[in-house]
């Protein structure tokens, strides 16, 4: 066999058809239980790679940005840190300015998603996405994800579906883990004492399939200040199933601590008073632990999902140094510790040419404590902000699908979401309870105008909650002065035009879409209250390719370009800090000889304005990788080369006011996060 893993194939429903909150069914296998090396091999013993860009959307899909990307796409891909997992979605771009443990900065249509404001994750049909949380709204780590025993990631862009509702009006993303993997064990080092473990498998217990994987991991960086991240992840899950059914339960598991070098003052690189890679204060960094229990079922064209999920977090920052306290500095902590318990229902009726699916979901978050903390040293000293929040969360939707003739299809959604709260504050007058609705309408049309060829046009509207504690809010927590409550909703509203073209090995979209969100307001973790903004505007275009012109060549490529601007505001002074307006990836995969693959990729974010009338800009960003896969037998040698040529980019910037130590008075200055430097990464694989 010259493939490392066995390819489990991938349907091409997937959650076109049955939806996002319930991706783990893949709509047409009559048989989820099949074995792996059944699926994934042929009559002559050789391993059949199933491509997820490659599968078939015409027929199936909604709309044109919509998509799969399954294991084989990304196996040989070098990755350096898992949050970049979701870089397998065409236009998204994860970058990192806090430690490898934090949930990563995400940019997607315009969009600077911050940690997920409108960006929803979810892994195994669980959300992900934690709203009234510590750090910033809708934050989204998937740095529990063990990337071995991922099965797909199924992505949909825009506000155009009913199974889903808060965060969604940029893209939603979902991941599946495998069912069965074949037993394997793996060890990695590299460059800056880069260690990582992982190993799994999956054996036959009773009528179905249990599967065990874990993994370990710790890197000191490149940073002056190590910083001694320390990881640890683990995946427990049981399957099975029959004619027309499935099931799953699992138990996953992460906890990570790690030491931070924030982003930096250009000014304090330039005067030579730290390096590139150093820091300002030795004490920020932080931890997160997670543990979760997840059930999904399917028993025709009903499928259930349900989880509970306990979730604790700290972390300490400090992003304007001496600014507000010249004496004990500016660090500040963040907590967040609560449980979360939630479940969804879905059941789809087919009627000839005609299907309705009907489901609900529900979320509690029981968050016992979310604060925000003065910090010396990085210990805790007076509160902020301390609050206990329940949060329950209802949604129900509908919709349906008919076939009009002539390749056309005709869609057409509503969903109703509403979210009851309850926020007990340290300080008695930000404390309150109160409930908001919200009704959004979706439509849309597909046509495939001949073989091979589809057209959409689709239309929905959307929101991105804001945090409840914003809503409750009389009185800013660090001034005392009166604050106005927010909306618990703000609306997002959206278009799209779109292309899709697929001849045997070749697949190519093109889309263009509007959207407007109400409001972009955020409830700022580092200050304990409501930031207003105005509303926003966007119109962009979107374009991908997959191509394989041989057995043993895999191209593919994309480019997204996005004008995003805030209305409302005088001419001039309506450029949204941190909209990325331009993004490029692209990669090559050449299988030379049967046991080797080489892999190429580059990814590029352009220029973006950091300040409302656009006279700062941050610089843009190339990176490009490389890899190179040996397989001996059961045994695969594996070498990896980041940031080939070194660049000196920054992987994030802010342009904001700050103070260091020294320094009569504050200083608006671009500070910035680099790329990390050049760096080799080798593996070892054994297969049993």
């Amino acid at each position: 066999m010259t493939r490392r893993h066995i390819i489990v194939p991938l349907s091409a429903g997937l959650l076109l058809t049955h939806g996002v909150a319930h991706a783990q069914n893949v709509a047409g296998d009559e048989d989820t239980s099949q074995s792996a090396t059944e699926a994934g091999e042929d009559e002559s013993g050789s391993v059949l790679v199933v491509y997820g860009r490659a599968l078939d959307l015409v027929g199936f899909a909604q709309t044109g940005s919509q998509g799969t990307v399954g294991y084989a796409d990304f196996e040989d891909t070098p990755i350096s840190r898992t949050g970049e997992l979701v870089e397998n979605v065409p236009g998204v771009i994860a970058t990192q300015h806090s430690g490898s443990g934090k949930a990563n900065q995400y940019f997607l249509r315009g969009f600077n998603l911050d940690h997920g404001t409108d960006f929803a994750g979810f892994v195994d049909g669980v959300p992900i996405n934690m709203p009234t949380h510590g750090h910033g709204q809708g934050y989204l780590d998937f740095n529990f994800l063990i990337p071995e025993t991922l099965e797909r990631i199924d992505f949909r862009k825009g506000p155009y579906f009913a199974d889903v509702g808060d965060f969604t009006a940029a893209g939603t993303v979902a991941f599946k883990t495998l069912d069965q993997l074949r037993p394997f064990a793996q060890v990695e080092l590299g460059a800056f004492n880069y260690r990582r473990g992982v190993a799994g498998g999956s054996v036959a217990v009773g009528s179905g399939n249990l599967l065990i994987a874990a993994e370990a991991h710790a890197y000191d960086g490149p940073w002056v200040l190590d910083e001694d991240l320390e990881r640890v992840a683990g995946l427990v899950k049981y399957s099975g199933g029959g004619e027309g059914s499935s099931y799953s339960v699992q138990l996953n598991g992460y906890d990570a601590r790690w030491t931070s070098t924030d982003q930096v003052p250009e000014r304090a690189v330039a005067s030579g008073a730290i390096d590139r890679f150093g820091f300002i204060d030795d004490d920020l960094g932080g931890n997160t632990t997670r543990i979760g229990a997840v059930a999904n079922a399917q028993f025709g064209a009903t499928s259930f999902n349900a989880f509970a999920t306990y979730y604790d977090f700290r972390l300490v920052s400090n992003f304007t140094y001496f600014l507000e306290d010249p004496i004990d500095g500016d660090e500040f902590v963040q907590l967040d510790e609560r449980w979360i318990f939630g479940g969804s229902l879905q059941h789809r009726f087919d009627l000839n040419a005609f299907a309705l699916t009907f489901g609900a979901d529900l979320r509690h978050d029981d968050i016992g404590k979310v604060g925000l903390f003065e910090s010396v040293d990085g210990i805790a000293t007076n509160p902020i902000r301390l609050d206990s929040v329940d949060e329950t969360r209802v949604g129900a939707f509908a919709n349906g699908e008919v076939a009009l003739g002539g390749g056309l299809r005709a869609f057409a959604g509503l969903r109703y979401d509403h979210i009851f709260y309850d926020v007990q504050s340290n300080l008695a007058a930000n404390s309150g309870d109160g409930d908001a609705g919200l009704l959004a309408p979706k439509g849309g049309l597909a046509w495939e105008v001949s073989d091979g060829v589809e057209l959409y046009a689709s239309y929905g509207q959307s929101f991105h909650s804001n945090d409840v504690r914003g809503a409750t809010i009389t009185l800013d927590p660090t001034t005392l002065a009166p604050a106005d409550p927010v909306p618990v909703f703000a609306r997002a509203e959206g278009a799209e035009l779109g292309a899709r073209v697929e001849r045997g090995r070749f697949s190519a979209s093109v889309v263009g879409f509007w959207l407007e969100l109400d409001s972009e307001l955020v409830f700022v973790g580092d200050g304990g209250a409501t930031e207003p903004n105005d509303g926003s505007r966007r119109y962009g275009v979107e374009a991908n390719l997959f191509w394989q012109p041989t057995d043993w060549i895999v191209l593919d490529a994309a480019y997204a370009y996005t004008d995003a601007e805030i209305v409302g505001l005088p001419i001039g002074n309506r450029e949204i800090p941190g909209a990325v307006p331009d993004v490029f990836s692209g990669g090559i995969k050449i299988m030379p000889l049967d046991a080797l693959t080489l892999t190429a990729r580059l990814r590029h974010f352009g220029s973006a304005p950091l300040i409302e009338d656009g006279s700062v800009t941050s610089d843009p960003t190339t990176l490009v990788n490389l890899g190179g896969y040996w397989d001996f037998g059961a045994l695969t040698l594996g070498a990896e080369v980041f940031n080939l040529f070194d660049a000196k980019d920054a992987d994030i910037t802010y342009f904001y006011e700050s103070q260091l130590a020294g320094e009569p008075a504050g200083v608006e200055d671009r500070h910035f996060h680099p790329v990390e430097p050049r760096q080799l990464r080798a593996s070892i694989q054994y297969r049993f």
